[in-house]
């Protein structure tokens, strides 16, 4: 028996963790699609055809529109006894590679928005303590390992205001790595002693600035504390600075304490990967889509096809997913 199959943009990549051949979570399957899960090459998934899309769609044919592992465990799975005997070969026509705007119907937050009015009159920014506290932002990176080797006082200052404390915040995670020597390596060790949270080190061994800046404030407020500041107003009921750890800081989260409204909902973004490949530089990997046409060949009996070719006519299925979304559909089918 062959059936003929021609399809239309088939979508060749996966937006969910696990796979169909499994029961479904209780909370569903994690969606992976974002843009910060793409940045790790394992959420980038890309699907083929296999031998379970050809039987998922076989079933699809004859009516059964179960979940194929849940018609597999049916006593009564007509194709019990001829999944062995299934050939099929893919032939694509047309592959394009697309940017397309994928829904993530989750309602993640935006990691750099905010919405609401600024809280400006918030005491971390209004305290006796504020100007000392944030003035590490200030310092210069040199200076900052100087004051963080030495102890020595603060004479620097900084307008304390959410968005300029946060601006000041981006543009120290944009500076690059250092080496880990000399006063580097001092202020690291000092940190390192001080924080077990801290960690501070690319897989080279080589230092984020940002992440000596985060754990200074938390240095600051260590040595404020020792001197008898009340600080509570500064910190969350985790005990921790809003937004800020000893490595880093999330805007949306620093954010959300000085500010009127919630944390901003995203609800979708471009299905793309952005990779650096040596000797080529930037690389991007979008949505594949295919077209083309997909013969399925069955080795059974006159007979067994015959009953097959009638359940398949009785169904009368116009069209069809193949593998994720597109459009298929049935053109031939030879007894």
């Amino acid at each position: 028996m062959k059936i003929s199959i021609e399809y239309e943009s088939s979508w060749r990549n996966s937006f969910l963790e696990g796979n169909n051949n499994e029961p479904l979570p209780k909370e569903g399957r994690k969606f992976i699609g974002s843009m910060t899960s793409l940045k790790s090459e394992d959420n980038y998934i890309e699907r083929d055809i296999t031998i379970d899309t050809v039987m998922g769609i076989l079933n699809r044919l004859i009516g059964d529109q179960r979940k194929l592992y849940q018609a597999r465990q049916d006593e009564l799975y007509f194709f019990k006894d001829i999944e062995d005997k299934v050939r099929f070969k893919d032939v694509p026509i047309v592959v394009n590679n697309e940017i397309t705007y994928i829904r993530n119907v989750s309602g993640s937050t935006d990691q750099n928005s905010y919405t609401g009015m600024i809280r400006v009159s918030d005491p971390v920014f209004n305290s006796a303590y504020s100007q000392e506290l944030w003035s590490v932002l200030a310092l210069s990176l040199e200076d900052l390992c100087i004051w963080l080797v030495a102890d020595g006082a603060l004479d620097r200052a900084i307008d304390l205001h959410p968005l300029v404390i946060i601006e000041r915040l981006e543009q120290l995670n944009k500076l690059k790595v250092v080496p880990l020597e000399g006063i580097f390596q001092e202020s690291y060790e000092k940190l390192a002693g001080r924080f077990p949270k801290f960690k501070g080190l690319n897989k080279k061994g080589e230092l984020f600035p940002i992440s000596l800046y985060c754990s200074a404030l938390y240095l600051q407020l260590d040595c404020l504390r020792e001197r008898g500041v009340d600080v509570s107003s500064a910190l969350t009921k985790a005990g921790g600075l809003s937004g800020i750890s000893n490595n880093g800081f999330t805007k949306k989260d620093f954010m959300s304490r000085y500010t009127t409204g919630d944390k901003k909902k995203i609800w979708g973004n471009p299905y793309m990967r952005e990779e650096f490949v040596a000797g080529q530089g930037k690389s991007k990997k979008l949505l594949k889509k295919v077209s083309g046409q997909l013969q399925i060949d069955i080795d059974i009996d006159r007979p067994s096809a015959d009953k097959l070719y009638s359940m398949i006519d009785n169904a009368g299925v116009s069209s069809f997913y193949l593998g994720k979304k597109g459009l298929a559909y049935v053109t031939d089918i030879r007894v």
